[in-house]
């Protein structure tokens, strides 16, 4: 079935970036969090740049979860199971992958992504659920994240082996192989088979990028279950290649990868510590600008910016844009926010009063309740002025402790309810992030250092005009200039504090700095308060784009 539109993204030259999560939109449910929102992104501003790339996923046909909150925060899982066939075109060319001694049948759903000023990416979805396969391989594209260690080896077979091949069938000519994450390392053992184990070869083609800078978030396998899921065929490569005692999907990558890289400075330097012997790049994330500037800032921008669509570095030039539609735009976005947090929530929040926002997927390193730390400090800080605050966010069905935050935060919220505000918004997605990054005041992130390889939720609000106020790790060192991008918790990196002392230094600047900088000036000095958000714009989003991102991936590694 090669439609018009399949023999045109098929032409050239392409970069296949693989992801096991790509967020496009909430229609397209294939996203667990942070990871899939940034290759959405990549794909968007490679769409805009016209770059040509192809990008590979699951179609992960059961959706990551829709979240359900009872009364008591007690977060509950259900199927969210959505429809490829409304959205996507199914291809005719079939491979097949090994796995547990069965050919398991591997298809590809194509959806074109279209820029707004017309460049087009390809995406493709793989799907096992097919009547060909035992019904235990059609499950393998239903469940993002789900399932066992066995279910995640065969979904990243799937992707790594099945996508090449995939790849091939469709007749794409593949110029480099972009591995988002370790998921999709078994691509590069593909490749040494298609290149006679020529490893240099195979290195040429090889990009990796890594997010991850704690060991225990790389994926690693036992052999005695690699053995009985894909057999002993490929042993001695995986052995040589990705680890003697257990596969490491990450050393996999970096062994059999020329150009690899970290997602933000400090990120690279975490990973070089970790990785000794291999050279690692830093490429700071970014996200992309049109997508994630609310409607009101976009008419401003397209007035006073023309050309920031395609050029984000035009955001540079905010100061041209006068303060007072400044202020108005961030309220008609925030008064949006207000009423649909009311009208899902049954909640009273006032669009006048200082509004905190954090959303993140709930784990215990983000640190979701650190606000909650001191409780009669944050009723001093309310009582001078008027403070409330929206979270949001998921905890992976297994993540117990994750569970517990939401849990706290709603007993927070109780126990704080005749004083401040406190909401938690159910079923976290696109949607939803949108109108929070868009809308809330200041954009707060406490992750326990050094675990945020990047982050990028306070890049998306910058683009609106929010301040950041966070812990100094990820990209927020590079973005930070403080009382000018926002604020820092804590101290720097280049501080040796033990964890107690750091802990004491996280608490005194988040509550001083709420009590005595940030509250006061938005209340007391609203034109201080409208240049931050200025400077928020123009010396924050004008750089951590994914515009920015794309290019340097293409002058260091695509090249």
């Amino acid at each position: 079935m090669q439609t018009n539109e399949l023999r045109g993204v098929l032409k050239g030259q392409k970069i296949a970036y693989f992801s096991m999560e790509i967020g496009l939109n909430s229609q397209i449910p294939t996203y667990a969090g942070g990871l899939g929102t940034l290759a959405g992104d990549a794909i968007r501003s490679s769409a805009d740049l016209k770059l040509p790339l192809v990008a590979v996923t699951l179609i992960s046909k059961h959706n990551y979860f829709k979240q359900k909150l009872d009364a008591n925060g007690r977060q509950t899982e259900q199927s969210n199971e959505w429809d490829p066939e409304k959205l996507l075109t199914l291809l005719p060319n079939e491979v097949n992958v090994p796995i547990e001694g069965r050919d398991v049948k591997v298809r590809a759903w194509l959806y074109v992504y279209q820029s707004i000023i017309g460049g087009a990416v390809p995406v493709l979805f793989l799907d096992t659920d097919f009547a060909v396969n035992a019904m235990a391989d059609r499950e393998i594209s239903f469940y993002l994240y789900g399932g066992d260690e066995r279910y995640r080896l065969k979904q990243e077979a799937v992707l790594g082996f099945g996508g090449v091949r995939i790849l091939d069938a469709l007749g794409f000519h593949v110029r480099k192989y972009h591995m988002n994450e370790g998921h999709s390392s078994f691509l590069s053992v593909e490749l040494m088979h298609k290149c006679s184990l020529d490893v240099e070869k195979v290195k040429e083609l090889c990009i990796f990028t890594t997010h991850t800078p704690v060991e225990s978030g790389h994926d690693r396998f036992s052999y005695e279950l690699v053995r009985d899921v894909l057999g002993t065929s490929d042993l001695f490569l995986l052995k040589k290649y990705g680890g003697d005692e257990r596969l490491n999907m990450t050393r996999l990558a970096l062994n059999l990868s020329n150009f690899i890289n970290g997602v933000a400075k400090r990120h690279q330097e975490i990973s070089s510590k970790m990785f000794t012997g291999y050279e690692i790049h830093a490429i700071t994330n970014g996200v992309h600008s049109y997508t994630w500037t609310g409607e009101q800032y976009r008419k401003l921008f397209d007035r006073y910016l023309p050309g920031w669509t395609v050029e984000p570095e035009l955001l540079a030039k905010v100061d041209l844009i006068p303060d007072g539609e400044i202020w108005q735009a961030h309220q008609q976005q925030k008064q949006a926010l207000i009423d649909f947090t009311n009208h899902v929530s049954n909640a009273k929040l006032d669009p006048e009063a200082f509004t905190l926002g954090f959303a993140r997927r709930a784990t215990e390193y983000k640190r979701a309740t650190l606000l909650f730390s001191n409780l009669d400090r944050l009723r001093t800080i309310h009582r001078g002025t008027k403070l409330q605050a929206i979270f949001a966010g998921k905890a992976h069905p297994r993540d117990e402790g994750g569970k517990r935050l939401i849990e706290q935060i709603y007993n927070y919220a109780q126990y704080l309810k005749d004083d401040i505000d406190i909401v938690y918004l159910e079923n976290y997605d696109m949607d939803i992030a949108a109108k929070l990054i868009g809308g809330v005041d200041v954009w707060l992130n406490t992750p326990l250092r050094p675990m945020e390889a990047s982050g990028t939720s306070g890049m998306k609000a910058a683009h609106n005009g929010v301040m950041n106020f966070s812990v100094l790790d990820g990209w927020w060192i590079e973005g930070w200039i403080e009382n000018r991008t926002g604020w820092a918790i804590g101290p720097h990196p280049t501080e040796s504090l033990d964890d107690p002392e750091c802990f004491t230094k996280e608490l005194e600047d988040l509550y001083n700095k709420l009590e005595y900088i940030i509250i006061p000036t938005f209340y007391d000095r609203r034109d201080e308060w409208i240049q931050l958000m200025k400077n928020s714009i123009g010396r924050v989003a004008y750089y951590f784009n994914s515009h920015r991102m794309m290019r340097r991936y293409v002058t260091e590694a695509y090249i």
